[in-house]
C-alpha cells in the first residue's frame, strides 16, 4: 500500500523541493532540486514526488479554519 503525498506548510510563496528532505542520505536518494511558485490557490506540488507546499493562512490552508 502506497503512503499518501506529504504536505508541508511553508510561510513563504517560494519553495524548493529536492524530494530527499527525510533521507538520512540525502539528496542521491531524491530528485533534482526544483523551486516552485505558490499561487493564487494557496499550494503547489512537486512534479517529482507530488509532494503538496501550502501556504500558511492562504485559501488552501485546512489549518486556518
Amino acid at each position: 500500500m502506497m503512503n499518501p503525498p506529504e504536505t508541508v506548510y511553508t510561510d513563504s510563496h517560494r519553495v524548493c523541493c529536492d524530494g530527499a528532505t527525510d533521507i538520512r542520505a540525502g539528496a542521491a536518494l531524491g530528485h533534482p532540486r526544483v523551486w516552485l511558485e505558490i499561487d493564487e490557490k494557496g499550494y503547489v506540488e512537486c512534479g517529482y514526488c507530488d509532494r503538496r507546499f501550502v501556504l500558511k493562512g492562504g485559501p488552501a490552508d485546512q489549518q486556518a479554519a
